[in-house]
């Protein structure tokens, strides 16, 4: 007897359930992935931060609760940001610039420190009601929205350096000096390299990036002989000419690493973060990701950022409009960039910079700014869905090339 063929195969376009998140499903996947890195982050938090809270009189689960309260405002905001339409962040450029840079000096004029406390010998924070924020954080944002409108306006005047990259770098100054008076070098540098990423996938000139790099080699020279910042660059060049001193944090993280083995010593059972490894709640979190979860869990923290910045390109690469284009880029370089110098830091392949490990590292500003961030991605995401893919542009990223 014959039996009859059954098709299990959808007979139309495959889509997600009406999540709320959009019917495509770079949306679903995108917000998978930060919902794991969230999780993940909050659980290697407490081990990190458990004993470092214990030592200041805390409870063992102070500085996760925090992590967790910041993790809810992010989500909200999040949630915000996906809904808001892409058009609004284009015409709210400028205005967000303004706000950005008022905040960044607010930080760093004298008699604020009523709001704007010092705090380990920085100026960073803005502390209102209780509240505490880092402005510099928000930069982050404006620097890519203003960027990603900007070039869309001047994709035709890249091939000069007066009239295309040049106009960038003065209103770019506006925002990096303040941040660098806080002093944050490292975080100033993130800010550049996020708009210079997005200038050059807009069509900027390779040659033009290397002509500025060389000319602002002294002022880096200058900015690294600061005594901290010249330690950390012989730590960095030799860990084991000052093992007990500038370079104790990176030996530390390289132990901590390779004590993990293939599948770690076990959850809390790290014994790095008991004041051998400063910072491991934050600077050098990746670290205890090694020493904890091992070679396994350091795979799967890179498999949910590859995911991230997959997915976030792909949707720069089908968003619309070449203003979406451009900030789908920019806001997935905030995780992306950010990330990788973090893992560099504690591989010793880069000096130790104190940018966090983004939704992993304690800091409720930087969560709250990379969780706005994969808001806006996904919006961007919700406006293509049902849209034509737009014709690919100039830039390295969309298929096309820049000029050198």
């Amino acid at each position: 007897m014959s039996r009859a063929r059954v098709d299990l195969a959808p007979a139309g376009r495959l889509t997600f359930p009406d999540t709320g998140i959009g019917h495509g499903w770079e949306a679903s996947v995108l917000m998978a992935a930060t919902l794991a890195l969230l999780s993940f982050g909050l659980v290697t938090l407490y081990s990190a931060s458990g004993f470092h809270a214990q030592r200041q009189g805390l409870p063992d689960w102070h500085f996760v609760v925090l992590q967790a309260g910041g993790a809810v405002a992010g989500l909200a905001i999040l949630w915000a940001c996906a809904r808001i339409p892409v058009r609004f962040w284009e015409a709210s450029a400028w205005p967000m610039l303004f706000v950005v840079v008022a905040m960044l000096l607010v930080v760093i004029l004298p008699g604020t420190t009523s709001i704007a406390p010092s705090i380990n010998g920085a100026r960073r924070w803005l502390v209102v009601g209780g509240v505490t924020f880092q402005p510099s954080e928000l930069a982050k944002i404006a620097i890519v929205v203003w960027t990603a409108r900007t070039a869309v306006r001047k994709a035709d005047q890249f091939q000069s350096l007066s009239k295309g990259l040049l106009p960038f770098l003065v209103v770019w100054g506006a925002v990096l000096v303040p941040v660098l008076l806080e002093p944050n070098l490292s975080t100033a540098c993130l800010i550049a390299l996020l708009g210079a990423l997005v200038v050059f996938a807009a069509g900027g000139r390779i040659t033009h990036f290397l002509f500025l790099g060389l000319l602002t080699l002294p002022f880096l020279q200058h900015q690294l002989n600061v005594s901290f910042r010249a330690n950390r660059m012989l730590a960095f060049l030799d860990p084991a000419a000052d093992p007990a001193g500038a370079g104790f944090q990176v030996r530390q993280s390289l132990v901590a690493l390779g004590s993990g083995g293939l599948t770690g010593v076990g959850f809390g059972e790290g014994r790095q973060k008991f004041g051998f490894l400063p910072e491991a709640h934050n600077d050098f979190i990746f670290a205890m990701v090694g020493e904890e979860w091992g070679l396994l869990g350091v795979v799967f923290l890179l498999a949910l950022y590859a995911t991230v910045v997959v997915v976030g390109l792909r949707i720069a690469r089908r968003a619309p409009d070449e203003f979406s284009q451009l900030l789908a880029v920019g806001l997935t370089a905030i995780v992306g960039v950010q990330a990788l110098f973090h893992m560099a830091v504690g591989l010793s392949l880069v000096p130790a910079t104190g940018l966090a490990l983004p939704l992993v590292s304690y800091g409720r500003s930087n969560q709250i700014v990379t969780l706005a961030s994969i808001g806006m991605l996904i919006a961007i995401a919700r406006a293509t869905d049902g849209q034509p893919v737009r014709a690919s542009a100039s830039g390295w990223w969309r298929g096309g090339e820049s000029g050198a």
